[in-house]
Order: C-alpha cells, then structure tokens, then sequence
C-alpha cells in the first residue's frame, strides 16, 4: 500500500465533485444532512439490481446471490459498528428503525417505567420514547444539556437514574452542534443499575470509529447516508436482546436472529451500497489488514484531517462581525460540525446567499428540537457548516471569504 490516499483523490471518486460545464461544482457542506456518494457505491448497487435483483431465500441463482450479498454486508457493518454479523439489521431509516425498536421494547414495560432522553438529540431518538409515554404510560425524564456547548453534565446522570429507569437513549454526537457525548461513562453508569443504552450515532459514525464493545451500550442505530451510502438505517442490538424484543411482524416472517426486526422486503441494493460506502471509508488509509484494521486507520487519517481543516473554519468564523458560533472548540469532544447565526439575517437568507457563493449549507433545526429551543435559535434555528472526508482547504476559504462579503446588514 503507498499509505494515506489524498483528499483530491478522494474527491475525484465523487461524481457529485466533478466540475459541471468547465465551472467548479459548489463546495458542499450539507453532509451532516447527508453525504455524497462515491462512484464505487453507485456502482455496487447497480451490480445488484442488474445481476442479482431477486428477493431473498427462494434457492435459484438470483436469489442465492441477494442472500450472499445481505450476509457479506452484515459482516462489513458489524466491523464498521465493532459488533457481530447477526446483531446487524437493516431497515428504511434510523428513525424507522428506533420507533420500531422502541414499539418492542415497550411491549415488556409497566406504566411508570422510565425512559432517559436528552436536551441534545435528534428527535429521532425522543420522539419513538414520547410515543411510549403516550401508548403505554411510560415516563420521559429529561437530561439536559448546556444551551452553548451541547455537553451532557455527566455528575446529573445518576439522579436521574432510578428503580424503574429502563433505558437511556442518548446521542453519540449532536447533528447541529457537533457535540460528542461521552458513551463509555453513560453506558457504565447505566450498567450499574441494570439500565439499557440506545446510542444514535448517526452524526458520529462519519466521524469516529465505532466500537459497540468498547462502548458497552446495548444498542445502536445509524445512517449510511450520513457516511457517504444511500439512504438506509442500520442498527446494531446486542445478540440475546434482539432475540427478546418483541417487535411487531408478520407471523409467517422470520422469527430469530436480525430478520425478527426487519419488516417486509429489504432494499437489497441499498443494503450492497451500504457495505460499498464502508468499504469506500477503510480505503482512505491506504493500508491493508482485515476491514477492521482498515477502518482504525482510515478513521484517525480522516479524524486528523478533518480538525485540522475545522480548526481553520472555526478562527475563521470568529472573526466574521455578527456571527456566533455554538458548540465547543477544535479539540476531541467536537465533530467537524459547527453552527452558527449572523445577527440581522435569518439562516435561510444566510444559506441562499452562501449557495450564491458556491457554498452548499443547510439551515434550520435540523430536527434537534430542543437544543434548538434551549439554545434561544428558534424558530429559524442555524446555517450549519459540516466537513467531510472530501472537504478541502479551498472548500473552507471559499466559504469564509463568503461570509464575511455576506457579514451583518449594516444599519
């Protein structure tokens, strides 16, 4: 191997990069929304759906190669998640996936027992648990987190947790602020007390190295569209759990191992683009050794990568009048993601103006509620800027020199 592969390399790979019409295609940074995708996952969806496009377990050569396939993704998901092969599932969407989770789940709780949820996370993962309030009587105890920073206050944790707290449902990063929330602390304290963790990682699995194990949570749910796949869900359970949840399903479906969650026929091809996109992400460092291998490598190549070019953004930012950052600083607790609002323009008139620059950003809430709401943004929220592996220094000073012609209405 000639070691890590480069950013132009990377980016010559994205059909979605290329330059349109002799003009430079817009530096893009939307991928906390979603990703773009690498030639080589189109490709290996196609290769489904144009030699193996059949359902699966019918015994002919079509079908065989679709459960061939689904097996091999199963084995390259659970290296990317540091699980094992029969605790991964695939579904619609990680949103799917959770409220689907959640409905089994609850079937074995009482009126009265309690969920933990956060100020910080996506809805995705509070409102399947605010459902169970409703259906069930479940009781939703609020975490919260710093209004600015997005940090969980570890030392509130334990008096939150009570005799008939069940589960903790905690985000490994904030999709808007970038946050990164301590897991191997939440998920110890919950062991202590016998309590279940359900980590939505879908904005930290693009960029941190996943390890269900190391983590000791109990459950996990991601995007592959946020780590540059198709839209799809994953999510990973630990084996003896997702033989008991009793998640709804069809009667005649499959009853153990991954497939009992799975409802109705899988989008077989997203599921080959799926293992495409991680397979695409171990190839950064450039090294070999198993998949797992790949992946430790690839994710502190892109780690370094990313804060170095975020380091940039972020001084950058503080030196546009008019523009707050929120979130922490460059460092190890914080995602490539920063948002931020311009004093006298709304985020919608900041992202049009941007994409007048060439610079795709998206605004909004970005379905973080309540971070949004505590942090006094609504109801037009942020413009968000987040990096990717195909981010590069002329993306970031384009931006800049972008928002500081934007700069505050002057009075």
């Amino acid at each position: 191997m000639s070691g890590p592969r480069t950013i132009a390399e990377l980016r010559a790979e994205i059909p979605a990069l290329a330059t349109r019409g002799g003009a430079s295609a817009n530096a893009r940074f939307d991928g906390p929304g979603g990703t773009q995708v690498p030639q080589s996952v189109i490709d290996a969806m196609v290769h489904y759906l144009t030699t193996s496009n059949a359902n699966a377990h019918w015994g002919f050569p079509e079908s065989d190669r679709s459960d061939a396939m689904v097996e091999d993704a199963r084995e390259v998901l659970a290296a990317f998640t540091g699980g094992q092969p029969e605790e991964v599932v695939f579904g619609a969407n990680m949103t799917t996936l959770t409220m689907h989770l959640a409905r089994g789940l609850g079937r074995a709780w009482q009126a009265g027992d309690e969920v933990i949820v956060t100020g910080l996370d996506h809805h995705a993962n509070v409102a399947p648990w605010e459902a169970l309030a409703i259906e069930r009587g479940i009781v939703l105890r609020w975490w919260a987190a710093d209004p600015l920073t997005g940090e969980l206050d570890l030392t509130d944790l334990p008096g939150l947790i009570g005799p008939r707290t069940r589960l903790i449902a905690v985000g490994g990063a904030s999709n808007a602020l970038g946050t990164i929330t301590d897991i191997r602390t939440v998920a110890s304290l919950a062991k202590q007390h016998g309590v279940l963790v359900l980590v939505d990682a879908v904005h930290l699995a693009a960029h941190r190295r996943l390890d269900v194990a190391a983590l000791g949570v109990d459950f996990l749910v991601c995007s592959p569209y946020k780590f540059y796949g198709p839209h799809a869900g994953v999510l990973w359970g630990r084996h003896e759990l997702l033989e008991q949840v009793d998640a709804p399903r069809l009667r005649p479906a499959p009853s153990t191992g991954p497939e009992r969650l799975q409802t109705g026929t899988s989008a077989f091809e997203a599921i080959a683009g799926c293992a495409a996109a991680v397979r695409w992400m171990a190839s950064v460092a450039g090294t070999g050794g198993t998949l797992a291998e790949q992946l430790d490598a690839s994710f502190a190549v892109l780690e370094e990568r990313e804060m170095e070019l975020f380091t940039r953004l972020w001084d950058g930012l503080g030196t546009i009048p008019g523009l707050r950052r929120f979130g922490l600083p460059p460092g190890p607790d914080r995602t490539a993601t920063v948002s931020f609002t311009v004093a006298g323009r709304t985020p919608q008139t900041v992202s049009a103006m941007l994409a007048r620059h060439g610079c795709s950003a998206s605004y909004g809430n970005f379905y973080a509620y309540t971070a949004a709401d505590t942090a006094g943004v609504l109801p037009d929220g942020w413009v968000r800027l987040g990096l990717a592996a195909y981010s590069d220094h002329t993306d970031v000073e384009r931006v800049l020199v972008a928002l500081k012609t934007i700069g505050a209405p002057t009075s």
